[in-house]
């Protein structure tokens, strides 16, 4: 435990996030019953302490380096998975307002678990499909910040998400390296959903060779009431 204590708080400090002691004991709480249960359920591949550490809980505090998690803001994560990045955004800033939805139920039943276990306030998982949620008025256009982590196309990606955001809000895409051509390729999906991009940030992971970005999408218009379409036209059919 000392040992990724240590790497954890290192590897923090290098992206320029300060972690206290209670958000150590936090991040190996969550570890522990994350390879607990994936005993049980398939919830991640990424097994080892150390690659936890950086692949899964570093990664997702990189997301901070946007500039728009600071305070109270209320935040979705779209396909969350094994809570990433919610869980550990809620860990490093408690006053965030996290509802944690993804499409798995087993997924949404362990984070009940995580949640109870960590204490945690204000941050809800919600079992459903993001195409479903973001028609409705209780979710729809009233987060400050949608943020995901998925693994899905950027112009599909856009017609789940962008939904959730207020105006003025944003959506934060966690991708790879290369993103310059996804994000030209999504330019019609993002303006025709109400947005425009505003900045792609990239953060090489510590100790590793790995670089993900951070696309930054800003909500600057009401998003037309037809998005998200149903029946898994985002994917099928992207707009363009």
């Amino acid at each position: 435990m000392e040992r990724t204590s240590n790497l954890l708080l290192t590897a923090s400090e290098e992206i320029g996030i300060e972690l206290d002691k209670k958000m150590i004991l936090n991040f190996e709480k969550y570890k522990s019953m994350l390879k607990e249960w994936n005993e049980k359920i398939n919830i991640t591949t990424i097994t080892d302490d150390q690659e936890i550490d950086i692949k899964h809980f570093i990664d997702s505090l990189s997301v901070v380096l946007s500039g728009k998690f600071q305070g109270k803001k209320k935040v979705i994560d779209i396909g969350t998975g094994g809570g990433f990045p919610g869980i550990p955004l809620k860990i490093y800033n408690n006053d965030l307002d996290i509802t944690l939805l993804d499409s798995l139920n087993k997924r949404i039943i362990f984070l009940s678990e995580v949640i109870r276990e960590l204490r945690m306030d204000n941050i809800v998982p919600i079992h459903g499909r993001a195409e479903e949620l973001g028609i409705k008025n209780e979710y729809r256009e009233v987060y400050d910040i949608c943020v995901s982590r998925a693994v899905a196309s950027l112009d599909t990606l856009s017609e789940y998400c962008i939904p959730f955001v207020k105006v003025g809000g944003y959506f934060i895409s966690m991708k790879g390296p290369s993103v310059e051509e996804e994000v030209n390729a999504s330019s019609k999906a993002i303006e025709v959903l109400g947005c425009k991009v505003e900045d792609i940030k990239y953060i090489t992971l510590p100790g590793t060779d790995i670089t993900h970005s951070l696309v930054i999408i800003k909500k600057i218009r009401n998003t037309p009431k037809k998005y998200p379409r149903g029946g898994g036209k985002p994917k099928k059919s992207p707009i363009n």
